[in-house]
């Protein structure tokens, strides 16, 4: 490719993604190469997907190795070039790269040397590590390397304050990072010391910064802050919360959305505020979608600062079934999930409805299910029915092959508590098992409402032709609209001229406005009306 070329590919790419990488390599390789060809088989690395010092790595493979595009790069603005240089260099001396980033900090006078000494430090701070020791891993001048970086630690740290204050989001929050990682300071206490000397007008530039770098380290901004705040310091801390309450409302709608995905995005951001988000958070346990409600458990767990479990203890202890629910969810993931919900059923001194619904939980857990029906034998006969249903439905991790199966379900459809069976015909819908049509549709007669339509949503699902009539009937004269409406979704999935006869009923006749929505969108799904 020539280069007239390869700069239009390069320029054109650089307007659809924002530009900097790819134009910001380009222009540092034509900056520190003057020579055509050692250009023409150089820049190309910096084709889309290509880092800024691409370009250096690209040099160091050639050989040998040319030297003065080195000695050109170790001046570069960025940082990660002249790095770059520097590790490239060490390779064509033979050496190790530390020793290399010594030998330059003390290759120039200590005035004049910021450049070496800010990389250093920055090189450091990327890797984990303060630059003492990083330095003195670098040869027998590694520690006078050190004592020079750090006693230009003042001009360093101006620096990437400098840099803090950057348009640049990416540059503001490595800045961050590596000031921290230099003066061995919580990113919290770097950003609350910059804003001694900067105007209020600009603190939405530095809570950005360090809400990234709460991010990488799997924290928040919250608990950062709360932990590394002193006395004095509120006007300051405030004025950084103001930022990220403006950001919390701005959130609020996306709770709120249709679509679950977006409310799980949703719930993901506000984990970086960790503390400052509980109430947006709490909100989100009542979400209507389990995974949002899991990970709205998740993340208040980390807000407080404490194992998902231990959270989750706290709530079973004063919560009911539907308040402890999304913590049994998230639990469910974790390991130890068994001997947690068996736990928490057998601990009677939590709410009966709290330990059935631990059961039901194991359904998601993956540990222990090739024991599973043995385990949960003594729940199958408990006296208390929720802890019967509990365990019924957490056979749905199993298959109707999995030896005890069949025979607890069989039990639980004449069980004679009506959340028992209900439980037991959920069993059948999740297992899709067909072969128990038939008992399905017997208990449509059955005196309780809820068994009633947990036998319509069954038959949905494993119903055939010969229940469309039972279905019909009761669609026809159950005084339950919820019995009603699960009987119109059944007859719309079975289909046939009964099942559209005793739709079109309905649509015209139910007393219930629901019943007739269901029963008119039934007879759409089947071809039936417009």
């Amino acid at each position: 490719m020539s280069p007239a070329l390869l700069l239009v590919v390069l320029l054109t790419t650089g307007q659809q993604q924002g530009g900097t990488p790819t134009q910001a390599c380009w222009m540092s390789c034509q900056r520190h190469i003057t020579d055509t060809a050692l250009r023409a088989r150089t820049c190309a690395s910096c084709l889309p997907g290509g880092r800024v010092d691409s370009w250096v790595q690209t040099l160091s493979g050639q050989r040998p190795i040319p030297r003065a595009p080195l000695v050109s790069a170790m001046k570069d603005p960025d940082w990660r070039v002249r790095w770059a240089a520097v590790r490239a260099d060490a390779q064509r001396m033979g050496v190790s790269e530390r020793r290399a980033l010594a030998e330059w900090v003390l290759a120039q006078p200590a005035a004049s040397n910021l450049e070496a000494c800010l990389t250093a430090a920055r090189a450091a701070a990327e890797a984990g590590s303060s630059s003492a020791k990083f330095l003195r891993e670098g040869g027998p001048r590694g520690a006078n390397a050190a004592a020079r970086v750090w006693g230009r630690r003042e001009a360093i740290r101006e620096a990437l304050e400098v840099e803090l204050y950057s348009e640049d989001l990416a540059v503001r929050s490595s800045a961050l990072a590596h000031l921290a990682g230099f003066l061995g300071r919580k990113p919290a206490r770097v950003v609350l010391d910059a804003m001694v000397t900067r105007p209020e007008g600009v603190d939405a530039v530095g809570a950005s910064a360090l809400k990234v770098v709460a991010g990488r380290t799997r924290t928040s901004v919250g608990r950062l802050l709360l932990d590394e705040a002193k006395p004095g310091e509120e006007a300051r801390i405030n004025r950084l919360f103001a930022v990220y309450s403006k950001e919390l409302e701005a959130l609020q709608p996306s709770l709120t959305v249709a679509d679950p995905l977006q409310r799980r995005r949703a719930v993901e951001e506000l984990r970086a505020y960790g503390p400052l988000a509980m109430r947006e958070l709490e909100q989100a346990l009542g979400d209507s979608d389990r995974w949002v409600r899991r990970d709205a458990a998740r993340a208040l767990a980390e807000a407080e600062g404490v194992p998902l479990r231990t959270a989750a203890e706290r709530r079973l202890e004063s919560s009911d079934a539907n308040r402890a629910r999304p913590w049994l969810e998230a639990m469910a993931r974790e390991r130890g999930c068994l001997a947690f919900f068996l736990g928490t059923a057998r601990d009677k001194a939590l709410p009966v409805a709290v330990r059935g619904a631990a059961l039901a939980q194991l359904a998601d857990c993956g540990e222990g299910a090739r024991d599973r029906v043995a385990t949960l034998e003594p729940f199958f006969s408990d006296a208390q029915p929720p802890l019967r249903a509990g365990a019924v439905r957490a056979l749905s991790g199993l298959t109707t092959r999995h030896p005890g199966v069949p025979e607890v379900t069989s039990r639980a459809l004449r069980d004679n508590a009506p959340e028992v069976v209900s439980a037991a015909l959920e069993l059948l819908t999740l297992q899709r098992q067909t072969s128990r049509g038939d008992e399905a549709a017997m208990l449509l007669e059955s005196d309780h409402a809820e068994v009633r339509a947990a036998a319509a949503e069954a038959l949905e699902q494993i119903g055939r032709p010969p229940h469309v009539k039972a279905l019909a009937v009761c669609l026809r004269g159950d005084s339950e609209a919820q019995v009603r409406v699960a009987a119109a979704q059944a007859l719309g999935r079975i289909g046939g001229a009964h099942a559209a006869a005793a739709l079109s009923d309905a649509a015209a006749r139910d007393s219930d406005a629901h019943v007739k929505h269901v029963s008119r969108e039934a007879l759409r799904r089947l071809g039936f009306g417009q």
